[in-house]
């Protein structure tokens, strides 16, 4: 092994994650290697905890960061968890409705499920996708994790995030979709109280990205990866740049650079 590596930390969509949704079996054969000589596997997404692990039966990953950075998961333990309150919850999604419109589409994380107002099922556009329970917000009475607001305009965008100053917001770059946690609530944030928990330092955590979110845990981590598909803002901070994630690219990676 050429790297001292206590964790390798995936992102999913675009990174883990084949066009198709599904991981490689070289991919899961390599990760299964690097378990046996003691390394963690972790992933760190924007997608609930419950969605995500609609993808991840064979891989049962160690830790688990999910909500961009709202949920930290170690084993069957939650070790951080970053909620607004029901009141508060409802006062954002006021706010999503109040700027972008009334009809705009919403979605909801909480510890238990996934909540969205779609228009079309999303199951009907992608087969793949987690399961979503249908809601028109009114009267809601959970505690978010996160909220996702789809918003056409960009100065749209801008005034939901001045008018929700407790929170974080990042885009997404597949899409139209923003994304709301609370104030310093990433990715990066998330990994910083992992890493304290489990006893090892960022500096040995080797965290694999694509998309704007992912830029801050390149940036902290020892070593940070960015897929031949990232777009560019994530290639340019990225330590190095490896192939796609429907080439192999992470596959390629582990067996050159971290087994022997």
């Amino acid at each position: 092994m050429n790297r001292t590596c206590r964790l390798l930390l995936f992102d999913l969509d675009g990174t883990l994650l084949r066009s198709d949704k599904t991981i490689s079996e070289r991919t899961l054969s390599a990760l299964s290697r690097c378990r046996e000589k003691g390394i963690l596997i972790g992933v760190s997404t924007s997608r609930s905890e419950q969605n995500s692990m609609t993808f991840l039966d064979e891989l049962m990953p160690d830790i688990l960061i999910s909500s961009g950075g709202a949920l930290v998961k170690k084993g069957n333990e939650y070790i951080y968890k970053a909620e607004f309150s029901e009141t508060e919850t409802r006062n954002m999604i006021a706010a999503a409705r109040t700027v972008c419109g009334e009809d705009c589409e919403i979605t909801i994380d909480t510890t238990d499920a996934h909540y969205w107002n779609y228009k079309i099922d999303p199951r009907k556009l992608d087969q793949s996708w987690g399961d979503s329970i249908y809601t028109d917000f009114v009267d809601f009475s959970e505690r978010a994790l996160k909220m996702c607001v789809e918003i056409f305009e960009e100065k749209k965008a801008h005034l939901l995030a001045e008018k929700l100053e407790q929170c974080d917001c990042i885009r997404f770059s597949d899409g139209y979709w923003y994304k709301f946690t609370r104030k310093n609530v990433t990715k990066e944030d998330a990994i910083i109280k992992l890493t304290e928990t489990c006893g090892f330092g960022t500096e040995s955590v080797i965290a694999f990205g694509d998309d704007f979110a992912d830029t801050g845990m390149l940036e902290l981590c020892g070593l940070g990866v960015a897929m031949g598909n990232a777009i560019d803002s994530v290639k340019e901070k990225a330590d190095i740049v490896i192939g796609s994630n429907d080439n192999e690219g992470i596959a390629s990676f582990i067996e050159e650079d971290l087994l022997d």
